[in-house]
């Protein structure tokens, strides 16, 4: 063998040696996005063809992160009815940190009620999914398709 296959041997050798004295550390990414959000809101809007709703609300995550938000909104359909939602909740599922939970949620939905209204809704945004539930009041009815959108306020 040559001094130069020796040399080389050696430094493998010793970086195997160092790597074997590492503490093992398990993957965590998977871990990582099983953190779980919970989001509080209110919610009024109305809607004649088109589907507009503002309101606000706080995302509070299992991790100790959390953050006051804006809700908004937005959509089309066969939709008519003015609507107000008061104590919704939300889980938002499938998030590494506060930071995933914000953007655009695809919202789909079929409506129907007078004076006390309920909903629950699964929605989502790519891997993340938030289930909302809340009632409130108003007169609404129709089918809708649109977007849920949660930002920093």
């Amino acid at each position: 063998m040559s001094k130069r296959t020796l040399g080389l041997t050696a430094a493998l050798l010793l970086c195997a040696g160092a790597m074997a004295t590492l503490p093992a550390t398990p993957v965590r990414a998977a871990e990582a996005a099983n953190v779980k959000c919970h989001l509080k809101f209110s919610l009024s809007g109305w809607s004649i063809l088109y589907k507009h709703a503002e309101g606000q609300g706080v995302v509070t995550c299992d991790n100790g992160q959390q953050a006051p938000v804006k809700i908004s909104v937005v959509g089309g359909g066969l939709t008519a009815g003015k609507f107000r939602i008061d104590h919704g909740t939300g889980d938002i599922t499938h998030v590494r940190g506060i930071d995933d939970v914000f953007g655009d949620y695809a919202q789909a939905g079929a409506e129907a009620g007078v004076v006390k209204s309920g909903t629950a809704q699964v929605l989502t945004k790519g891997t993340t999914s938030l289930a909302l539930a809340g009632h409130g009041e108003g007169i609404n009815l129709g089918v809708s398709v649109g977007k849920f959108t949660i930002s920093r306020r």
